[in-house]
């Protein structure tokens, strides 16, 4: 149990994926890329192609300390059709394990009934899909074990908040000066 797995589909926003592969691998965490589209190499939604480091099947969520899903069109959409990806997404909701989603990727947590009574955020236009939600208007909002980020322009954000929840404060504060992220 010691793993954050990021899922990757054709069409997923690479800069919302790859920033937080790349910051919580910084923060020395274990981060494994999951395809969930077939195929030894998986193509962003602006051509950035990307060898992913396993595929959904490979999968165990008894190692899972955080899932991660990034937006992206159509990647969000490729996403939510993996009935795998949905059932594990259900499952580690139910055993309260971590889950971000960023930009349209909450609207997955949203159709699933995830967000019931939580505050959220999602990219403008998504809101419809966050099922039970207060939606919020700020870049990044942790509620219970889920945290959402409203889009590209917050993947540092989002991806600091993420490793605040998973090593703390200090932490997340160490790797966004290493990076001179100075907000």
């Amino acid at each position: 149990m010691n793993k954050v797995f990021v899922f990757l589909a054709e069409g997923f926003e690479e800069i919302e994926a790859l920033t937080a592969v790349d910051l919580l691998r910084r923060a020395d965490l274990n981060v494994r890329m999951a395809a969930v589209s077939p195929g030894e190499f998986i193509t962003g939604a602006h051509g950035i192609v990307i060898r992913p480091d396993m595929h959904l099947e490979a999968v165990r969520l008894e190692d899972a300390v955080m899932l991660v899903l990034p937006g992206g069109n159509p990647g969000t959409m490729n996403l939510n059709k993996s009935e795998q990806l949905l059932d594990l997404l259900k499952t580690a909701d139910s055993q309260k394990i971590p889950i971000g989603a960023i930009c349209a990727a909450p609207r997955i947590l949203g159709e699933l009934g995830v967000l019931e009574g939580k505050q959220a955020v999602c990219y403008p236009g998504n809101e419809e899909w966050l099922k039970g939600a207060e939606v919020l208007k700020v870049p990044v909002v942790t509620d219970g074990h889920i945290t959402t980020g409203r889009g590209m322009g917050t993947a540092i954000d989002f991806s600091l908040e993420l490793i605040t929840r998973l090593k703390g404060k200090e932490e997340a504060k160490r790797i966004a000066a290493s990076i001179i992220y100075e907000k």
